[in-house]
């Protein structure tokens, strides 16, 4: 089969028609067509096959082009729910959301990761269950998961490396895992590498950008001319174990000391202030020490965002994105977000920051449920050659 052949093949195929409307290429039969090349026959019955498996519906008519006005094509909303759970060490967070992809419901949980795979998981698989019955309509199945974990996952296997922040959850594969449980079609990535996922959807006109999240911990995600990456087996963007020049000799749980997670993470900040002979229980309690302007603290939270700052300007003269989203608890603390800001001004050429926003996250808490929502979904839809259109 020539190349030519393959195209036409890959054209005609109901995924493909599926990903037109998915992504607003194409909202009727007519439109289809057009940017296809397909014969209306053809896609008269990739359409109808769409729509008898569920996945698209018929939602009134569209905008005339000169003759009928044609009956428009969108996702179907009502056959189905996918479920995104962000885990953290300390907390899980839950989204359901439809088949187009709006946010139904969420739920926060306290967790103590450590508990052990098999009770997390199952734990998480019973809330929700909890979640479809309360929230998802009748017709509305339950059709895939989209977990974030504070590690890093191998892209290759499936399976987490050496998370520091999940003993005892090294080389599992959690989506082998849920899917054995559940039946359910299951997909895992970074909880950083899924924030600027979810964030990126909110900014669709953005090609290049960065996301970090900075809170007990830091992580960060790459989207690349519009898409994740994840480097050759998924380790792209961890800079949390990036030595930090002058920093404190602090021993991080990787075994070397000065590495950014070990000298800027929210953790970090804690003990400093603990040190310092202040009664600080976690994160929460440093920020509203800084809201109320104690001096310390503040000051503890700008160095932490210059050391941030000066690993992610180098990230930005390599990489040269549009856009530096600042993610997570720390993220959205105003000393911070200025200490970030001063370093990347300080080290970065004019003609890198002249055309670089540097914001805080619009998604906020919702990022790494958005993105891992995004994620099943793209599993869900990736459909191929439905057998009635062979």
């Amino acid at each position: 089969m020539n190349g030519s052949t393959d195209v036409l093949r890959h054209q005609a195929s109901a995924g493909a028609v599926l990903r037109l409307i998915r992504n607003g290429r194409a909202s009727s039969r007519a439109a289809i067509a057009r940017v296809t090349g397909l014969s209306p026959t053809t896609v008269a019955q990739r359409v109808e096959a769409l729509i008898g498996a569920g996945y698209v519906r018929e939602a009134g008519m569209g905008v005339s082009q000169g003759g009928r006005r044609p009956r428009a094509l969108e996702i179907d909303p009502s056959s189905g729910v996918v479920c995104a759970v962000d885990l953290g060490s300390q907390h899980a967070t839950f989204g359901l959301l439809d088949l187009s992809g709006r946010l139904i419901a969420t739920r926060r949980e306290r967790i103590d990761i450590a508990d052990g795979v098999e009770p997390i998981l199952t734990w998480m698989v019973g809330v929700v269950d909890a979640l479809v019955a309360e929230h998802a309509e009748p017709s509305q199945r339950l059709r895939g998961y989209g977990i974030g974990v504070p590690g890093p996952v191998d892209s290759r296997t499936g399976a987490l490396v050496s998370p520091s922040r999940m003993p005892g959850w090294n080389g599992v594969d959690v989506a082998a895992a849920v899917s054995g449980l559940t039946g359910l079609p299951t997909v895992v990535d970074n909880d950083a590498n899924l924030m600027a996922l979810g964030e990126h959807g909110l900014v669709r006109d953005v090609e290049h950008l960065v996301f970090v999240k900075v809170g007990s911990s830091i992580g960060c995600g790459v989207i690349a001319s519009g898409t994740l990456h994840h480097g050759h087996h998924g380790m792209a963007g961890d800079i949390s174990h990036v030595t930090v020049p002058d920093a404190p000799p602090v021993l991080c749980s990787c075994g070397r000391t000065g590495c950014l997670d070990a000298v800027a993470g929210g953790t970090a900040i804690v003990r400093a202030l603990r040190d310092a002979g202040m009664h600080v229980d976690g994160v929460d309690d440093v920020l509203a020490l800084a809201r109320d302007a104690h001096p310390l603290a503040t000051q503890m939270l700008r160095e932490a965002g210059m050391r941030v700052g000066k690993v992610l300007a180098t990230i930005m003269n390599f990489f040269n994105p549009q856009r530096l989203v600042l993610g997570g608890i720390l993220g959205e603390a105003e000393a911070f977000a200025a200490g970030v800001r001063s370093a990347i001004y300080l080290e970065c050429l004019p003609m890198i920051t002249d055309e670089l926003d540097i914001v805080v996250s619009q998604a906020k808490e919702h990022a790494g449920i958005l993105g891992a929502g995004r994620l099943v979904l793209d599993r869900v839809f990736d459909v191929g050659d439905l057998e009635s259109t062979r």
